[in-house]
């Protein structure tokens, strides 16, 4: 900032002293150059991050949630993951942008920026004053691509691909702008800076994680059960796959937790520091649990852990220092590795990739520890005023509970009534035949392994 400064002063003496014709030349030379020293870094950055946010879907979630499921049902379910980069995309760039960043009310944002209009090298000071909105815009776009794509891990080898498509759209539209426009956008319900009921979420714990592991659930209950779930074996055909997709999740979420500083900051490293941390203790949580349980520690259960980890840290990222970080982490594996062995064993839904297990209770715990742990040395957007019950404001914690239960209930309601039309319109659940023959060659008219080649 010293220098910045300094060159603006240098600029501004040396323009005083030109003939009055080239003042304007002038003072578009200074502001140009203070524009770009105050950018260029930050742009980076960002556009960096939105590419390792990307990179958590395709081909990050697409092989993880592929290797998964059985063999006859792998490419069906990658193509969950990719078709979304497409058709998300595209509806951000029309209406989706706009409904989760303009200006509107408490619970939306309004047409400011539809089909764009306005978005581009200028930045928005109310989100990012050092980057074009251009990139924030994008950024904010991975985001919205991986939101949706989480949820298909919950009706996994069972959901007709027209069906799943109009889901989505619709989801994005109900669901997910709402929430990150009540959440991210000006003037939103649960803003933490401008706020009625302010709750700190970084990077997306309840807009992100909550919304779609709890729809996930959802569509689990509404599809039912997969044919012959509980009876035949629907063992991981390809854990080599899962296991890359999730290096690849935890590579590409330092984009999504650290750069939801959005800047090249200290506080990006606080972030990324934080994800990292948490991470480990969750997959080591995770293991350490299923080895007491049933006796031996999986590939399979440390992965999963380490996306726990990940998620539960997200709305805390950029609020808590490291070692609760490591304590987030620690209890959002042991917790998610209980509601995914023994919750769901009891209840017997069937949510095929655990989606709810990991992101629904993962993103509620992160959501409410936040809360706990948030505190101004890491975080002073309260500009010296108490942040988390830690910090001594014990009401944040109702705060984030508020949050979590609105999540909740848009998620809820906003899914069932979906999925009623996508019923109504397209269908939702494959045929019996379809299924049995799997979603590769009924669906796509292809096959993910061909032995005979």
């Amino acid at each position: 900032m010293t220098k910045l400064l300094l060159l603006f002063l240098s600029l501004c003496s040396f323009a005083a002293a030109q003939p009055p014709a080239d003042l304007d030349k002038r003072l578009a030379d200074i502001e140009k150059a203070v524009k770009s020293a105050q950018s260029a870094g930050d742009n980076a950055w960002m556009l960096t991050s939105a590419a390792l946010v990307l990179m958590m879907t395709g081909p990050g979630l697409a092989l993880f949630y592929g290797g998964l499921v059985r063999r006859k049902n792998v490419l069906g379910t990658m193509m969950h993951s990719f078709v979304l980069m497409a058709v998300i995309t595209v509806l951000w760039a029309l209406v989706g942008y706009s409904f989760a960043f303009a200006e509107g009310n408490s619970f939306v944002g309004g047409f400011q920026y539809l089909f764009l209009n306005g978005v581009g090298a200028d930045p928005n000071a109310d989100y990012a004053g050092t980057i074009p909105q251009g990139t924030f815009m994008v950024y904010q776009l991975m985001f919205a691509i991986i939101t949706p794509a989480l949820i298909s891990g919950a009706f996994a080898e069972r959901i007709k691909f027209s069906g799943m498509l109009l889901f989505m759209i619709l989801w994005a539209l109900v669901v997910y702008n709402p929430m990150a426009h009540m959440v991210w956008g000006k003037n939103g319900l649960l803003g933490a800076t401008w706020g009625k009921i302010p709750a700190f979420d970084f990077a997306g714990g309840t807009v992100v994680h909550i919304t779609s592991g709890v729809s996930a659930l959802v569509c689990a209950l509404y599809l039912g059960k997969r044919k012959g779930y509980g009876v035949e074996p629907m063992r991981p055909h390809n854990i080599v796959l899962s296991v890359i997709g999730a290096c690849l999740l935890w590579v590409g979420w330092f984009g999504f937790n650290a750069g939801s500083a959005l800047a090249a900051s200290s506080l990006a490293t606080s972030a990324f520091v934080a994800t990292h941390f948490a991470t480990a203790t969750a997959a080591l949580g995770w293991m350490i649990a299923e080895w007491i349980k049933a006796g031996k520690p999986s590939i399979l259960g440390a992965i999963s852990g380490a996306v726990a980890g990940l998620v539960a840290i997200t709305p805390a990222s950029g609020f808590v220092k490291p070692m609760p970080a490591l304590l987030i982490g620690l209890i959002a594996g042991v917790v998610c590795y209980l509601m995914v062995s023994v919750v769901k064993s009891k209840f017997g839904y069937d949510d095929a990739l655990d989606a709810f297990g990991v992101h629904g209770i993962g993103g509620t715990v992160g959501a409410i520890l936040t809360g706990v742990f948030a505190t101004r040395e890491i975080n002073d957007m309260r500009m010296g005023k108490p942040m988390g019950w830690v910090d001594g404001d014990a009401g944040q914690v109702i705060n984030q509970l508020i949050a979590c239960a609105i999540a909740w209930v848009l998620a809820i309601v906003g899914t069932y009534i979906i999925l009623k039309v996508c019923d109504a319109v397209t269908g939702v659940r494959a045929n019996e035949t379809d299924e049995r023959e799997g979603l590769d060659l009924s669906m796509h008219g292809e096959e993910g392994y061909n032995f005979e080649a």
